[in-house]
């Protein structure tokens, strides 16, 4: 009956490892009050606390039932004694994770959010078209020629722009009308920035965006700048201004 028991137990065991492993994992991924990432800790933490009270029966029940004239070995007891340590010790990092994780999120929350209401540049291919104005940023290695193209939700062009860049940083600000003169509405625009080269040549030019952040929303475990309609993650803003 020793070597059943045992060998049950020590499958709760490496299931038990394997949770905690998820558990870990997935909280380092994303993790938030009341986030998708929480929820997930709380479920792998569970099913850990689950094998946890599953090992600890097992073992009270094999030392209840085992034969007085064969009792368990003391080495085999002792290693099942060092399961049950280990056990409880995941449970102990998963929930000390879960809980560590939670409050870098809250203090990051709290940080971004006196962004609010001030001029965000950030890695995007969109721009932010807030009151009539949008503004992209640009750097080019010798002046050339370089096309500027705008595009609504549903990739049709809405306006195109050529100019000559400066060796250096360049910026263009789109006043929000269209190539026919009518005034678009607020929102997000598709736009991409090409430089015109001999021959015909071209390539793409790395772009920023500037707009102004309107709020920090906590998006499944994640922090996220909103620019108007606009959303982007928090680790594309490059620069906030004052």
């Amino acid at each position: 009956m020793s070597g059943s028991i045992l060998s049950t137990t020590g499958g709760i065991a490496s299931t038990g490892g394997a949770a905690a492993t998820g558990g870990t994992s997935s909280t380092g991924a994303t993790s938030s009050a009341g986030s998708s990432v929480s929820q997930t800790g709380t479920t792998a933490l569970g099913s850990l606390s689950s094998n946890f009270s599953d090992f600890l029966s097992l073992l009270m029940t094999q030392l209840q039932n085992q034969d007085p004239s064969a009792p368990m070995d003391s080495n085999q007891f002792t290693s099942e004694l060092v399961q049950f340590s280990s056990v409880e010790q995941q449970i102990d990092t998963n929930s000390d994770l879960t809980q560590l994780i939670q409050l870098t999120q809250a203090s990051q929350i709290e940080q971004s959010t006196s962004m609010i209401g001030k001029p965000v540049t950030a890695n995007s291919s969109q721009l932010s078209l807030q009151n009539g104005n949008a503004e992209i940023n640009f750097n080019t290695t010798t002046a050339e020629p370089v096309a500027i193209a705008v595009y609504n939700s549903a990739g049709a062009q809405v306006q195109t722009a050529t100019l000559t860049s400066s060796t250096g940083a360049n910026s263009w600000t789109w006043n929000g009308k269209s190539a026919t003169g009518s005034t678009m509405p607020d929102g997000p625009y598709n736009v991409t920035v090409t430089a015109l080269g001999v021959n015909g040549t071209t390539s793409q030019v790395p772009f920023t965006v500037t707009g102004t952040a309107t709020s920090v929303v906590n998006n499944a475990g994640t922090v996220q700048v909103e620019m108007g309609g606009l959303t982007l993650p928090f680790s594309a803003v490059t620069s906030v201004g004052s």
